[in-house]
């Protein structure tokens, strides 16, 4: 089977490729679309790397890397979770189900969130960043973690679990080209963190039925990196807890952002659309007020900050909407 993992070296050429091909473009006009697309590849490509990185640059002494494998084994089975062995013990019996598993494990991880992302730029480009945004830091967060090597189950000998891509020879942990993957970072799992981000942020974003379409995929990756040996039940655990940090981390930081410039603006809003409004209500309560509302001059307007603009713009419509006479602490709560 061919190997369709990327090391790292490969991985950054085609983030420096993408970015000499973005800076290529530059100077043409024709193309005002295609380079931050490129940008948003590279940067993508670029996280893969590092991950591949931090997988090489991990602890590399596999005794202890399968003591840690081992320790994580008997702490599940303190916390009654599901044996992996069990998940493994359903396909071995079907030949083609456990070399479908092995490809789904192989070939589906990176494409998929790469299309996300590509569906995000093309489609709702004014969530894309926050969500660009997620998968880094959830990608950061593994890599920090994957530095201290966990060999996976395949790997620890008396937990009885088969390495499933070496049997039907599919593993993409052999040597290719002279590049062996490192396969002592299974804690926590990217695998199952990039899924979830998936099911998520469809969930979130999409609005056909396609977008369970996403949850689908989570749960047949969680399936398939257990069953074939490759992980453990908290390496899943961990990296749903780190996406959940990162998404807890992101909307703390947008509150206090908020509170910073006073003004509390959907990221989903056009700034336009926030005076747009209260205009057409100043507008159109002028015409049944004899009382024209208050007016700024150009200067006035530009030198106060958003939250006192809308404020003023805000109040000017309420005066304006009373009728001669009547003071707007008549109608006060």
């Amino acid at each position: 089977m061919p190997n369709l993992m990327w090391s790292w070296q490969q991985a950054a050429a085609v983030a420096l490729l993408l970015l000499i091909g973005r800076a290529a473009l530059a100077r043409r006009s024709r193309a005002p679309r295609v380079r931050p697309f490129l940008r948003e590849a590279a940067l993508v490509v670029a996280l893969y790397a590092f991950w591949q990185l931090a997988g090489a640059l991990a602890d590399s002494g596999t005794y202890a890397a399968m003591g840690r494998g081992a320790w994580i084994w008997r702490t599940e089975r303190s916390a009654h979770l599901p044996c992996e062995c069990t998940l493994q013990a359903w396909i071995l019996p079907h030949p083609v189900l456990v070399q479908a598993a092995n490809l789904y494990y192989a070939g589906m991880h990176f494409p998929v969130t790469i299309a996300l992302l590509v569906w995000l730029f093309v489609r709702h480009r004014d969530v894309y960043g926050r969500w660009r945004t997620t998968l880094a830091l959830l990608t950061a967060a593994c890599l920090a973690v994957q530095l201290i090597a966990v060999a996976p189950p395949r790997m620890v000998p008396q937990l009885g679990m088969i390495d499933t891509a070496v049997r039907y020879g599919q593993s993409v942990y052999g040597k290719s080209g002279g590049f062996d993957p490192d396969q002592l970072s299974a804690m926590p799992s990217v695998h199952i963190g990039w899924a979830v981000l998936v099911a998520v942020c469809l969930c979130s974003a999409g609005r056909s039925r396609w977008r369970y379409v996403g949850v689908g995929h989570a749960v047949l990756t969680v399936f398939v990196v257990l069953a074939t040996g490759n992980h453990y039940w908290a390496d899943g655990i961990v990296a749903v807890a780190l996406l959940a940090a990162a998404l807890v981390a992101q909307a703390g930081a947008r509150g206090v952002v908020r509170q910073m410039f006073g003004v509390a603006r959907p990221e989903t809003e056009p700034v336009v659309g926030r005076l747009v409004l209260p205009a057409r209500n100043i507008a159109g309560a002028a015409l049944r007020s004899s009382h024209p509302p208050a007016r700024l001059s150009f200067g006035e307007a530009a030198s106060m900050a958003p939250a006192g603009l809308y404020k003023h713009v805000e109040g000017a419509a309420r005066s304006a909407a009373l009728r001669p006479g009547e003071s707007a602490e008549r109608d006060a709560p």
